[in-house]
């Protein structure tokens, strides 16, 4: 029996697909359930499992793009599972074919020479004071006169050279964007030119983070299976309060429309080997700083193995983003739409800072909030930004109620 494999839907929305790998080739015997293709969607990148076993014929090629239910390939059921032998021996290399015979090459008229007076490459008198003009060396022009002369034509018609070839690689490759890249690439572009997006900057002492962290999470880590006590766990719980202080910055415009969430779905912009994805932490507002850390460790897995999917990106009503893991210090994180706002973490930087009207040295780092003008205001974004400024400032009474070992569940 020949079985026709469709792709599957991998999501409601999603109409289409790209076949990014083949992982096996045309006649090769596939397994049950043996992962046969990556797909991308403009979501996610998922793997297409072999419905039946059997001999598989594949037709499409890396590269393209296909609708959902559509064939990809057929797998002939009822063929034979080859018996374990060797593999196929190598083709014999051929056999080297003798070089040709070099030809000589054909003897070339001699040009007559030049008259002593039109040497090859000296400009004109006229020629000279345009190409001194242009600031343009002779010797990058072709001249065209007697003798190869440059002539006073040769020297309107010369452009500035934009740079002599060094004799370096020069090369260039050219790949097509996966069907995700090419969504992020849609995305982002929307949010600019879709939204009143504004940014507004503060900056946060991480030393009493520090503090907590340099005491406690070695026994964090021997309480909880390895996991570690991060930066991640601090920042979401601080988000999810300065949301719950100011809604707005917890909204989304849908239409004429606002929509509130009482609720707090933390996107976390994580970098992937198929690009950037924000999977998210389902009501983060509720989980303990444990739950957050294992939770953004589960996707953070997932993301980095290619199996996320669909569902672990779909919503989110607000997200942060760290680029201090790749050293930079300050930017202007887009917003995720249709989201109202995007918290970006940066590098931690030793800087001296007045505390008490004393010069001290502390760990700093910026932090930057990107927010919809259309919905949040002024006060909002940069109340909400101070908010999270203050409880990371004074984690122990804003985040853990005044005791580390409680919050921590040692």
């Amino acid at each position: 029996m020949i079985l026709e494999m469709k792709v599957p839907s991998p999501g409601e929305s999603i109409k289409e697909v790209e076949i990014a790998t083949w992982l096996v080739k045309d006649g090769d015997y596939v397994e049950k359930d043996q992962a046969i293709a990556e797909v991308d969607s403009d979501k996610a990148t998922l793997e297409l499992p072999a419905e039946m076993s059997g001999v598989i014929t594949l037709k499409a090629e890396e590269g393209d793009t296909v609708a959902v239910g559509a064939v990809v390939c057929l797998i002939d059921t009822d063929a034979a599972k080859p018996a374990g032998s060797a593999p196929a021996a190598a083709p014999a290399a051929e056999a080297p074919k003798a070089a040709p015979a070099p030809v000589a090459p054909a003897p070339v008229a001699a040009a007559p020479a030049p008259a002593a007076s039109y040497a090859a490459g000296t400009p004109s008198p006229a020629a000279k004071k345009i190409l001194d003009e242009k600031n343009i060396a002779p010797a990058t022009v072709s001249g065209t006169g007697k003798g190869g002369r440059i002539t006073k034509d040769d020297a309107v018609n010369a452009v500035p050279s934009m740079g002599t070839p060094t004799g370096g690689n020069r090369g260039q490759e050219r790949t097509k964007l996966s069907m995700l890249r090419r969504k992020v690439a849609e995305r982002l572009v929307a949010a600019k030119n879709e939204t009143a997006m504004l940014t507004t900057f503060n900056e946060v002492n991480m030393t009493p983070i520090n503090l907590i962290r340099n005491e406690y999470k070695d026994a964090f880590k021997a309480k909880h299976g390895g996991l570690g006590l991060g930066y991640m766990s601090f920042f979401t719980k601080a988000v999810t309060r300065a949301l719950e202080l100011y809604p707005d910055v917890n909204s989304m415009m849908d239409g004429d429309h606002k929509i509130a969430f009482d609720f707090a779905d933390i996107s976390i912009a994580v970098s992937g080997p198929k690009g950037l994805m924000v999977p998210v932490v389902r009501n983060a507002e509720n989980l303990t700083f444990r739950g957050v850390e294992a939770e953004i460790k589960r996707l953070a897995l997932r993301a980095r193995d290619g199996q996320i999917t669909v569902d672990d990106m779909t919503g989110g009503t607000f997200t942060i983003t760290n680029g201090g893991v790749f050293g930079s210090m300050l930017s202007t994180p887009i917003i995720n739409p249709p989201q109202s706002g995007i918290l970006g973490m940066h590098n931690i930087i030793e800087r001296p800072i007045a505390v008490n009207g004393k010069v001290e040295i502390h760990p700093m780092m910026y932090v930057a909030l990107s927010y919809d003008h259309r919905i949040i205001d002024g006060r909002e974004s940069v109340g909400f930004l101070v908010a999270v400024k203050e409880a990371l400032e004074n984690p122990l009474e804003l985040l853990m109620g005044g005791n580390a070992k409680k919050a921590l569940e040692l």
